[in-house]
């Protein structure tokens, strides 16, 4: 591993990162621990150690820097699982080294505007729109600054605003800071739609500036390189999911279970993959690399309604050597919460299983949950608590569903708001946000100090 370097450049440090990255290697050993050697020293790396005034000047440079060695390092995927050298531990050390840099070049891009937030603004930024470096692009798809072009078959990871978002993000054993996927469908008259199944609607067929009006923080744009199975991928899965909306159709709703395998309902990502799936007549089948669900607490996952072990998580996609990252966008008036959201889940799920944290229901969350669908005849704080949670009950959510998300968002929410005083806190001090060293630490006071009881979480003695 690297040795830690006193550092006043940032720069030089993401330059040691730069030579590790295209450090030829002809072994998964030296693959995996040229991975960890990334991620250790950007994960370790405090910005209170650098000249954040000249970190504030060059952030748009650095921002592409991080930005195109991670686009480098996808590049090399096909190369790396020709020579067979993507296993687990290789595959694991990709993952982490891409989340991390995205939470690094987050950072960098929040202290570029000074930490405004998007509560100081009456709007949201579309996905793909703004002008502080909010969208970075890939050099080989950049067109001197034309807007961005979509094309059918197009595949967008998107990152919600919601608790509920960071928890679909960590329910499997990987960690990621993605929450839906869907698959682009440009149709003859040149309008966009974005194909995708939502949990509230099952699958449905939006105008994709409305997708990407839909409160997120975070968009990637990927492409496959196959641009004639990418365009019969869109159109049969458009067919598909518009003739479920005829007259006669039955309708697809929302697969809780996560299976993959030939249930009729669609989670996001399972629409994405049959999309290919019906596109290259099954010969093209996600994911490469599936995410697998073994928590040991198995509790939570069977109140959610899994039912698998393996499934294909949004941010699969990411591992797909078949796909190129076109462009990638965040809004850094929230990217900070979304960070904050992300490590309070990342405790939450942690503490189920290592310290036997278990939800307990009240009769508020009970009744709540029984009859979400007829929210109307609730008392006001009865909706209030629904309303926070779930746009809309979906017909086909099972009710220890509906109980265990509105007790997982009412449980992290406390949390989240004290992180983010703490957060404004550290930036009121320093000019810079909480580092997730100090995140974590903070956590783990929050759950000394709860004891047994945090939130609807109760501990087994």
């Amino acid at each position: 591993m690297l040795a830690p370097v006193a550092s006043a450049s940032f720069e030089n440090d993401i330059e040691r990162i730069e030579i590790l990255a295209a450090t030829p290697v002809t072994s998964s050993a030296l693959l995996e621990r040229n991975l960890l050697c990334i991620y250790e020293h950007a994960a370790n790396a405090r910005f209170a150690d650098y000249d954040v005034a000249g970190i504030v000047k060059s952030a748009p440079a650095l921002m592409y820097r991080l930005f195109d060695l991670r686009v480098g390092l996808r590049a090399k995927l096909a190369h790396y699982e020709m020579l067979g050298l993507m296993t687990p531990a290789a595959t694991q050390g990709f993952r982490d080294v891409f989340r991390v840099l995205r939470y690094v070049s987050d950072m960098l891009g929040e202290i570029a505007i000074g930490h405004r937030s998007g509560r100081e603004s009456s709007y949201l930024l579309r996905g793909f729109t703004g002008t502080e470096n909010n969208t970075l692009v890939n050099y080989g798809f950049y067109r001197n600054g034309a807007p961005l072009a979509f094309q059918s078959g197009d595949v967008i990871l998107v990152r919600g605003t919601a608790h509920n978002s960071a928890a679909i993000a960590r329910i499997g054993d990987v960690d990621s800071q993605f929450s839906h996927i869907g698959i682009v469908y440009v149709d003859e008259a040149g309008d966009h739609w974005m194909v995708e199944s939502l949990i509230e609607d099952g699958a449905v067929i939006n105008p994709l500036s409305k997708a990407l009006d839909h409160h997120i923080m975070r968009a990637v744009l990927y492409r496959n390189r196959d641009a004639d199975l990418a365009a019969r991928a869109a159109k049969s899965i458009f067919d598909y999911v518009a003739a479920s909306h005829e007259r006669g159709g039955k309708r697809i709703l929302y697969d809780f279970s996560m299976r993959t395998d030939a249930t009729r309902n669609l989670f996001c990502s399972k629409l994405v993959r049959l999309a290919y799936e019906q596109g290259s007549g099954g010969a093209y089948m996600l994911p490469t690399y599936p995410t697998s669900i073994s928590r040991k607490n198995r509790d939570f996952l069977e109140r959610v309604g899994v039912e698998t072990e393996t499934t294909f998580a949004p941010a699969d996609i990411d591992m797909e050597s078949g796909f190129d990252l076109v462009a990638e966008w965040q809004d850094y008036r929230g990217t900070a919460n979304i960070r904050l959201q992300d490590f309070t889940m990342d405790k939450l799920f942690e503490w189920m299983e290592r310290y036997k944290y278990r939800f307990e229901e009240t009769p508020a969350i009970k009744l709540v949950s029984v009859l979400g669908r007829f929210s109307s005849y609730f008392s006001g704080k009865a909706k209030e608590l629904l309303a926070s949670v779930f746009p809309r009950v979906p017909p086909n959510m099972p009710r220890k569903t509906v109980a265990v998300v509105a007790m997982l968002h009412k449980t992290a929410e406390p949390i989240y708001h004290e992180l983010q005083n703490l957060n404004a806190q550290s930036i009121a001090e320093t000019g810079l946000p909480l580092h997730g060293l100090d995140i974590l630490s903070a956590l783990e006071m929050i759950r000394e100090r709860e004891g047994s009881r945090i939130g609807y979480l109760v501990r087994d003695i």
